[in-house]
This record gives C-alpha cells, structure tokens and sequence, in this order.
C-alpha cells in the first residue's frame, strides 16, 4: 500500500505506506493524524485490519448507486474521525474473495472491525447521522 492522503490542517500531501501496527498515519509537516481511507483488496485485506483504530470495511461496486451516494458520507467521516477511524473501500467485483469470506449479499454493506473482528454490519446507504451514531460507540473521543 502506498497511499496519498491529504491533511485537512494544511492541505499537505503525504505518501502514506505500511503504517506500523497501532498507529495511525500523521502529516510529515504540522503532525495532525490523517484521514485513513483507501482502496482495499483481497491480498491487502488482512494487513488492513491492523490498526490501532477501528476499521469500517466499505463493500461497494462502481455500477452501484446507492454505494456513489454513501462515497462522500465515508470521506467526511474519514476526515472528522482523523485518528480515530480507519475506511478500507473493498471493490467486491475486482476483491471477490474478502466479500465472500464475510457473506456480502447487498451493496453497499458496511463492517465495523476491532481487533481484526467484526463487531457491526451495516446494510444500505444509510445517512451521515444514522452512520455516525452507530460507530460512535466504538471510537475514542
């Protein structure tokens, strides 16, 4: 993985690469925690589970509208949740085997994992405030 990801604090942009276990990835210039989202796939999916934050696992496919509409709900919560939240989008036409592994039957399904187990599935494009009040109780404030 090798990831860019732009600081919402100073509009940097950082390489962001394998990113050591319980930690989260930082701006290199002002420090502030990044949003943490990126493009999964089968090979990846395991090392994507580790990290010292939660993971919401985003199925979806390109041809899926309901999946395009939950897109930008999944980038404002990858920037309000910087440090808190880890978004792995896994494309369930291009990954077969991670949807498969975990009964993916309707896009978009989301999973909440900790600790590399899945603790919440969501199933829908559900809204900002519905999607947030679900994973609230597993962030650190």
């Amino acid at each position: 993985m090798n990831d860019i990801l732009v600081c919402p604090n100073c509009n940097s942009k950082n390489r962001v690469g394998q990113v050591p276990s319980g930690r989260v990835p930082v701006c290199a210039k002002c420090q502030q925690a990044l949003p943490w989202l990126h493009n999964g796939s089968d090979q990846s999916f395991a090392s994507d589970l580790e990290a010292g934050v939660p993971v919401l696992v985003d199925f979806w496919a390109p041809w899926c509208g309901p999946c395009r509409m939950v897109a930008p709900v999944l980038e404002e919560l990858a920037r309000e949740h910087a440090g808190k939240l880890r978004i792995v989008k896994i494309n369930v036409d291009e990954n077969p085997q991670v949807s498969q592994n975990f009964s993916v039957r309707s896009i978009p399904t989301l999973m909440l994992f900790q600790n590399g187990r899945p603790v919440d599935t969501l199933v829908g494009a559900l809204p900002k405030g519905q999607l947030n009040a679900r994973l609230s109780p597993h962030l650190k404030h």
